[in-house]
């Protein structure tokens, strides 16, 4: 259950979805990126997960100051997976964005995105470029994804194809696929997008539109071998299914890392994504 602002009737184009926990020290900024886009037409729906910080008393004072936030709590803590699913089942939007609580999105990213979708019908999911940044917000680095749809369905099986909180989402598409799925957490979201492919085409666009804030340390080992195995669980499921297709390197490399689950430290193998992905 959830406790809020009441919910407002009119539909919007865009729902932006922002789940919180224990975020009271980069909340703010997270959600004064949303508020100042360019793109005005959208509701805001912000659900704490029971924070035990300052994090509810912040994003309720955002309320009162933007119309279009809706604050929301749970009662209880019940994780990310969960309390995507409860706020996507309030959304109103023709399309649904994903922000993290400690990110900073560009003024242009909501416009950039919607543009591109309603010239693009055949696209159910859009993502983009994003920035790294560290504690302090310094860019450190940036991160690029494929573009096209033959592009990203070509390296599926080797690394998600979109981040997270920089995704855009057709609406009428997740209505039809279903929506988060606690059995693959923390691979949730991956999984999302090999069933979205399912009905619709990729894309990613070739601008910046997201800081993600980057906290050394915060993987640990337990952490990462969970989310290495969750991914490996999802790509070992659709695998077999016709609509994508793993070839003879994709499964050399899959086992591959596996194997390195139970070899190599997680700081090493951190440290060796980034430098396959990242760019200076």
């Amino acid at each position: 259950m959830v406790s809020g602002t009441s919910l407002k009737t009119k539909s919007p184009a865009i729902s932006v979805l922002l789940p919180v926990y224990n975020a009271e020290k980069y909340i703010a900024i997270a959600i004064e990126s949303i508020s100042k886009q360019t793109f005005k037409d959208f509701e805001f729906i912000i659900i704490d997960d029971c924070s035990s910080d300052k994090s509810w008393e912040i994003v309720k004072k955002y309320s009162k100051q933007d119309k279009r936030i809706i604050a929301l709590r749970n009662k209880h803590n019940l994780g990310g997976c969960k309390t995507l699913n409860k706020g996507l089942k309030l959304t109103k939007g023709k399309y649904v964005a994903g922000v993290d609580h400690d990110d900073w999105s560009y003024s242009d990213k909501l416009e950039k995105q919607f543009k591109f979708m309603e010239s693009n019908p055949d696209v159910g999911i859009v993502g983009g470029v994003m920035e790294l940044i560290n504690k302090a917000g310094e860019v450190i680095g940036r991160r690029k994804y494929n573009l096209s749809d033959r592009e990203i369905r070509k390296k599926i099986f080797w690394y998600s194809p979109f981040s997270h909180p920089l995704v855009m989402i057709r609406k009428s598409i997740l209505d039809k696929v279903g929506y988060y799925d606690p059995v693959y957490a923390p691979a949730d979201d991956y999984e999302l997008y090999f069933r979205i492919g399912k009905e619709s085409k990729f894309a990613n666009l070739p601008d910046v539109l997201l800081q993600y804030r980057v906290v050394t340390g915060s993987m640990t080992h337990a952490l990462t071998k969970n989310m290495e195995l969750a991914t490996l669980k999802v790509r070992s499921f659709y695998s077999k299914d016709k609509r994508y297709k793993m070839n003879t390197t994709d499964r050399f490399l899959n086992i591959i890392q596996y194997l390195s689950i139970f070899i190599i430290p997680p700081w090493i193998k951190i440290r060796l994504f980034n430098l396959l992905r990242n760019i200076k």
